[in-house]
């Protein structure tokens, strides 16, 4: 049976295996990493009845060479099935006529586990599949969720180190507290004077430095990413699209092959491409309703083709979307049009000037499969409020968000779809902002965990109770302009 490759989304990279594709990370010419086989088509009834852990196994084996479908299985039970999650892996709640999938069960409360509890074991088997002895380098930027998963799932993982970059002004107390103490002999911290794009784009750079390679060479260490850049961040978020629709055909609330609409809030885009791919492997999926905060940038490109990144940057107070360049659209687009020669012109034009815009038959594509909307902040915190009041719903601010596009959605197209919305963190992570949005009350992050607690019932997630009092343990701050330095200061005291 021919072997399953990966290629770049920028057509200049040899093809890699599924081992050499998780462990490289990044495609050599910049690009990402897609595949270059047709996905199965999932028989639906067959998966119907299935544990997480067999789904995952199912789902993921079609992008892993077909021997070792029963090591895959083993992954995955260490990562959902040991005890990191609850029994019910994705519980999926109703909050009125919407269907809330909680990604927010495993170690860091935050859906970003979904992924990252697998990953390290990705890259443990793919390091003994290709005998590779040399010291495992994980860079990771984070707008605030990805560095705790990272950091939880790569601790003390042999053969492995992590450095996780972060803006010092840019993620919430409560994920910022999550990262600087966190344990494990192998792991890394580190602030930057800057935000999340530039912390990306130096991680990216870091990957194509020769400097940075030469220096890897010398001193038997490579390079890799937690990021979505990374393929193997992006498999594992397939299962779940799967298991929240089947949750529904399983309560009988649709019917198997009904369609659904999803609504995903989305800052990078990683978690929605994943929904598209399951789509693509026979997921009846109508409609992906993507939600923006007040950095709308991929609101303004799913309604009109354009990609425009010259605008002004905000915090806000959904701040895991604070982003300005969503990574995966690359790999959107490459899938739009198939074309390598069209994707890397249009990433030459984003890198010269900021702007691309897609070709009118992509864009009748992206209009035939998505719709957008934002929310600014006021609007968050209104949404958490009038969800919490009518359905007794606990949303945290990027969740909102997506409640919030779904209900104008909804008002606007008057569409009826049954929809599943993507709940990305618990509560109790910009605890601040929704005990505002519930009482109209300020409260500082700490407090505000304990009052929501008495105010709502909502039990506080495990990861996050007790966590003030926590020894601080990573208090490296660096301006944005030196990563690459740090990067190969790093490498050379491996």
């Amino acid at each position: 049976m021919k072997e399953k490759m990966y290629l770049s989304t920028r057509g200049d990279q040899k093809p890699l295996n599924f081992y050499e594709a998780i462990l490289q990370g990044i495609g050599s010419d910049g690009g990402l990493l897609v595949p270059e086989f047709d996905v199965d088509q999932k028989d639906l009834k067959a998966l119907l009845h299935m544990n997480y852990v067999d789904m995952a196994t199912e789902i993921i084996s079609t992008f892993t060479p077909d021997d070792v479908k029963e090591d895959i299985r083993k992954l995955c039970q260490k990562a959902y099935g040991d005890g990191l999650f609850p029994k019910d892996v994705v519980p999926v709640e109703k909050a009125g006529d919407v269907y809330v999938a909680e990604l927010f069960q495993g170690p860091t409360a935050a859906f970003k586990d979904m992924a990252l509890s697998l990953l390290p074991h990705f890259m443990t088997f793919s390091l003994k599949q290709k005998g590779e002895n040399r010291e495992v380098m994980i860079l990771a930027a984070t707008s605030g969720d990805t560095g705790k998963a990272a950091l939880e799932g790569f601790k003390d993982v042999k053969g492995t180190c992590i450095k996780v970059f972060y803006p010092i002004d840019g993620v919430s107390p409560i994920q910022k507290q999550q990262m600087i103490t966190q344990t494990g002999d192998n792991v890394d911290v580190i602030g930057i004077r800057g935000n999340f794009d530039d912390a990306q784009t130096a991680v990216k750079k870091a990957f194509n430095s020769q400097e940075l390679k030469d220096l890897c060479h010398q001193h038997n260490v490579f390079l890799s990413s937690a990021n979505s850049i990374n393929i193997g961040r992006l498999i594992p978020q397939i299962v779940y699209y799967f298991y929240s629709y089947l949750t529904l055909v399983n309560q009988k609330e649709i019917k198997l092959g009904d369609e659904i609409n999803f609504t995903i809030p989305s800052g990078n885009f990683g978690n929605c491409l994943a929904g598209y791919i399951a789509k693509n492997m026979g997921l009846p999926i109508q409609k992906f309703i993507i939600a923006s905060n007040k950095n709308n940038i991929l609101t303004d490109f799913f309604q009109t083709g354009q990609y425009d990144a010259n605008r002004e940057f905000y915090k806000t107070n959904a701040p895991a979307m604070d982003i300005l360049v969503s990574s995966n659209l690359e790999r959107l687009v490459y899938f739009l049009c198939q074309d390598a020669s069209k994707v890397n012109s249009y990433m030459q034009q984003l890198n010269e000037t900021g702007v691309y815009k897609v070709d009118n038959d992509i864009f009748a594509k992206v209009q035939e499969n998505f719709a957008a909307g934002w929310l600014n902040e006021t609007n968050v915190l209104d949404t958490i409020g009038s969800c919490y009041k009518e359905t007794g719903y606990l949303l945290d601010t990027h969740t909102a968000v997506g409640y919030g596009v779904y209900k104008e959605y909804q008002k606007q197209t008057n569409d009826q779809t049954k929809t599943i919305l993507l709940s990305t963190a618990s509560p109790y992570k910009f605890p601040s902002s929704v005990y505002q949005a519930v009482t109209g009350g300020i409260l500082d992050e700490y407090e505000a965990i304990d009052a929501l607690n008495e105010k709502t019932k909502v039990a506080i997630p495990t990861p996050l109770q007790g966590i003030k009092d926590r020894e601080v343990l990573h208090k490296k701050v660096i301006d944005k302009e030196t990563i690459i330095d740090f990067i190969g200061d790093q490498i050379k005291e491996l």
